[in-house]
């Protein structure tokens, strides 16, 4: 696997479940994307730049389907999340030598509880996940995680 030399560009995404019509929107010059996901039918992204990136796009879809799945794989742990959890995904494309690569940071925010337990949840996500199913072995994926 190769792993990013210096990056050239990056998309970010930030997904959480809204619960809540009535949370404030995207400002002006921003873009809402409302993707739905098994199970869940308000994740929303808010606030992503207009004419977004491939990077951004890819990162906004993985968020949506590896938020989903980290929470079926809490529920399959028996542990209940916050309603405040988030998945925030950054997605880089870099040089590598002569070459390109991307590359993916995780920052899996789950306040309260044992950094133990949602390591074990955000692990078997991964597991789980088609989007990091699809690209393990492939690009360098690095996993935050913040209980605070």
């Amino acid at each position: 696997m190769e792993k990013i030399e210096k990056v050239l560009a990056s998309g970010n995404s930030h997904a959480t479940v809204n619960r809540d019509r009535s949370v404030q929107r995207g400002e002006h010059g921003a873009l809402d994307l409302k993707l739905s996901a098994p199970g869940l039918e308000n994740l929303e992204f808010i606030a992503t730049e207009l004419h977004p990136r491939a990077e951004q796009l890819f990162a906004g879809a993985w968020s949506a389907c590896y938020t989903t799945v980290f929470g079926i794989a809490a529920s399959l742990k028996k542990v209940t999340l916050p309603s405040d959890y988030s998945v925030d995904i950054q997605v880089s494309i870099g040089s590598v030598g002569k070459g390109h690569c991307l590359g993916a940071q995780f920052t899996v925010r789950v306040p309260g509880l044992a950094t133990e337990v949602v390591e074990e949840i955000a692990h078997l996500a991964h597991q789980i996940c088609p989007y990091s199913k699809s690209v393990r072995g492939n690009i360098e994926v690095v996993t935050n995680i913040v209980t605070v």
